[in-house]
């Protein structure tokens, strides 16, 4: 049965917290960063596919999103702080970092900056950051979002009073997931907007801005999952991102989109599994 939390830090601050507990004694841990916006819950298919492994799963809200407490100003490397102290909390020593869409930023900030306690990482349909090499947003469908965080928080705060959701960003693999296994993400997605913008404004703009650490630091294995067919975050995003960091396997989905890639989360688990088997 999953637990949801609030835990108090030393910095005041209050991270929402969702945790499976232990499943098998030395099974592993998952750190699962969801994608944006989000709940803070885990999704019911995550659970199921890293239960029947033996692996226990614990998810956060970032800040602004469920419970959790803002946090002004956040950069994507803010989260590897926030994830030491909810793992130092439940004295979880090491684990597998993976993130879904916005979530896959985050995974590789812990990636990068707690290289002692991450054994590996992959990310599902993750943006790249804004920066050369890549035009950040060439192919998307519905870029305005990500446009108005380029020029800042309020600008961006603005956008979100008239942002509507575009349909054409979900190719038919991606409606044919959110009906079927995945359905718990665009539920968990649509139970965000009840908590209002912010933690998705701040998400953006964080995914705007120098991200704070350096893909080149990470070295712990890493998978990039990438539907060829992603209207939302393109395919080109995983092809920067596996140009940048050190060693990583791009796994480039054809006529996948932006929510069927997760179709690939039980074989990337599988393979993080067994290469810290043999690490």
């Amino acid at each position: 049965m999953t637990e949801r939390r609030l835990l108090s830090l030393p910095s005041r601050r209050t991270p929402d917290v969702a945790d499976t507990g232990a499943v098998t004694p030395g099974g592993g841990v998952l750190v699962f960063h969801n994608g944006s916006p989000h709940t803070g819950g885990l999704l019911e298919p995550v659970v199921s596919i890293a239960t029947a492994r033996g692996i226990r799963v614990v998810t956060y809200a970032r800040p602004s999103y469920g419970r959790s407490t803002p946090r002004p100003g956040r950069t994507v490397a803010d989260a590897a702080g926030d994830v030491e102290a909810v793992v130092d909390a439940l004295r979880i020593e090491r684990f597998l970092a993976f993130g879904a869409s916005g979530g896959g930023p985050h995974a590789l900030a812990c990636a990068a900056l707690l290289p002692d306690r991450v054994s590996g990482a992959a990310t599902f349909a993750s943006p790249a950051p804004d920066a050369a090499g890549i035009d950040w947003l060439g192919g998307m469908q519905a870029p305005g979002a990500l446009t108005a965080a380029r020029e800042g928080r309020d600008a961006r705060a603005r956008y979100a009073e008239t942002d509507a959701f575009d349909p054409l960003v979900f190719v038919p693999a991606d409606w044919a997931a959110l009906e079927g296994t995945w359905g718990a993400v665009g539920r968990d997605a649509g139970a965000a907007a009840a908590n209002g913008p912010d933690g998705l404004i701040d998400d953006d703009v964080a995914f705007a801005t120098p991200w704070g650490f350096e893909l080149g630091a990470i070295r712990c294995p890493v998978i990039l999952a990438q539907g060829s067919d992603d209207r939302m975050i393109p395919s080109q995003h995983g092809e920067w991102l596996a140009r940048h960091v050190p060693g990583a396997e791009l796994w480039l989905r054809d006529g996948a989109g932006h929510v069927s890639i997760m179709d690939a989360l039980p074989e990337a688990l599988d393979r993080l599994l067994a290469l810290e088997g043999t690490g």
